[in-house]
């Protein structure tokens, strides 16, 4: 029941979107990455090679970590208790003394966009109190789960459910993460003046707690020299306008078509074949938004590198395993998912000839926790709560870095852990045409198709549809 009121909090990426992105496929990325594998890095060198982001500050300040950790959980409980009158915040010693129990866990009946964005998004201010404190990636992660089961337990009166523990601590470390790189990514040191200043207000944005952290280290506003002092991470980034059309099918039904506007940001952070043991030294971002009666914001999807592997390659053909966490957020007209993942992936790369280069993909590994779309309301909520595998493959193909061609299959078996006794198959084939016309404009065109088929043990079978067309004018721009 966490944070009532962020029915908003999802425009603070959204305003900080130019330095978002949406990914499309598993092949579209291995091709927009590819130039970010680089030409100029040896292949032997990859596994030494330093990253290149912020130089780190070590100095570890735990005091005011935990003291901002504490303030992700005061304010809230403040705003519910004193200025909404939410009745989640009369907290009492019986309802404190309850929620200790074990047993008094139980799944709650959350409204879709609180459970599956407002948790993670407050997990994320957990992760990064500690994260701009000086504390690494895997010291910051307990925070995150910390400040989950104290919400829990004291933040509110209502019982402790495991799909926000699992939705705060997993979707708020990788939200976090990601925030936090970006958020050290936008800002410039060595600029001045009134464009400075808009790029600590972006950062700030997109990392509340580290926006803070610069403001008390009296970094805020100020020049440094030594380059070094800023997050030189390869950044990759696709920004898309156009129209889409889509239709929602139910059984043997027709569906009523539907068009309009829609916007979207991509971001390839990083270089998957430099310093790839690094948590997060690869980062894809994925934000879509359009013309919708759900919510401004339809896509919000993240998948950040936990570990690699090279496979033996050579100069024309190169295999990596990636290990990586990913959070997604789905919510439009026609179809809403949220789902928290870990999956195994490798990526090829076969350079044919100087003009003809080929990628493929295949994945797989645990859905942790997915909301998916539910006909029958269970639980008082219009989804389920499931639990199962993933997997996904691909290929593409880049002609003369003028001509891009992929297809792409993500695909899913869930079984609902809370709502109708059911089980889902969720697949999803994507694919894209594109055309350069420069390095930085071009024109695509991106056909879909989703399938999602609700087997239930006391209801009739659901099988819904989602084909889909967008086309859209694309610029690129690295940084």
């Amino acid at each position: 029941m966490i944070l009532k009121f962020l029915h908003k909090p999802i425009l603070t990426l959204v305003i900080a979107a130019g330095f978002c992105c949406p990914v499309n496929s598993y092949a579209q990325r291995a091709q927009d990455a590819q130039k970010l594998i680089t030409d100029t890095v040896p292949r032997a060198a990859r596994k030494r090679t330093p990253f290149f982001g912020t130089v780190p500050d070590t100095t570890k300040r735990f005091g005011r970590a935990a003291a901002e950790w504490g303030l992700a959980q005061v304010i809230p409980f403040s705003y519910g208790k004193f200025i909404a009158h939410a009745p989640y915040s009369n907290v009492t010693t019986a309802t404190i003394w309850r929620n200790l129990n074990p047993g008094s866990w139980q799944w709650d009946k959350d409204i879709f966009r609180t459970n599956q964005f407002g948790h993670p998004y407050q997990g994320s201010l957990y992760f990064s109190a500690f994260r701009s404190n000086g504390y690494n990636f895997w010291q910051s992660a307990p925070a995150a789960v910390a400040g989950s089961y104290f919400w829990e337990t004291f933040g509110e009166n209502e019982r402790p459910s495991p799909n926000d523990f699992i939705n705060t601590s997993f979707g708020g470390i990788v939200l976090g993460e990601m925030s936090y790189r970006l958020s050290n990514k936008i800002v410039n040191n060595r600029h001045t003046g009134f464009g400075r200043q808009m790029e600590e207000v972006a950062a700030f944005l997109a990392n509340p707690m580290n926006g803070l952290n610069r403001l008390l280290d009296g970094k805020w506003g100020k020049v440094y020299g030594n380059p070094a002092d800023r997050d030189s991470t390869q950044v990759s980034a696709e920004f898309d306008l156009g129209l889409r059309r889509f239709s929602s099918i139910t059984g043997n039904g027709s569906g009523k078509g539907k068009t309009g506007i829609f916007g979207r940001a991509k971001l390839i952070y990083g270089n998957r074949y430099k310093d790839y043991r690094t948590p997060f030294s690869n980062i894809m971002i994925n934000v879509e938004m359009g013309q919708d009666d759900s919510s401004l914001v339809n896509l919000l999807s993240v998948s950040g590198s936990l570990a690699g592997w090279e496979i033996k390659s050579n100069r024309d053909l190169q295999h990596l395993i990636i290990l990586s966490a990913n959070y997604d957020y789905i919510s439009n007209e026609a179809f809403f998912y949220g789902g928290q993942s870990v999956k195994a992936n490798l990526f090829s790369t076969f350079q044919a000839s100087k003009k003809l280069t080929f990628n493929t993909n295949a994945g797989l590994g645990p859905t942790l926790l997915a909301a998916v779309p539910n006909t029958y309301n269970a639980n008082g909520r219009n989804y389920d709560y499931t639990s199962g595998f993933g997997i996904n493959g691909g290929a593409g193909l880049n002609l003369m870095d003028k001509f891009f061609l992929s297809i792409d299959y993500r695909g899913g078996w869930l079984y609902t852990i809370n709502g109708n006794k059911s089980h889902y198959y969720l697949h999803t084939v994507t694919s894209e045409a594109r055309y350069a016309f420069s390095k930085k404009l071009s024109l695509a065109a991106e056909p879909g198709y989703l399938f999602l088929r609700g087997k239930y043990d006391e209801h009739p079978d659901v099988n819904k549809r989602y084909p889909y067309l967008r086309v859209s004018t694309r610029y690129s721009v690295d940084f």
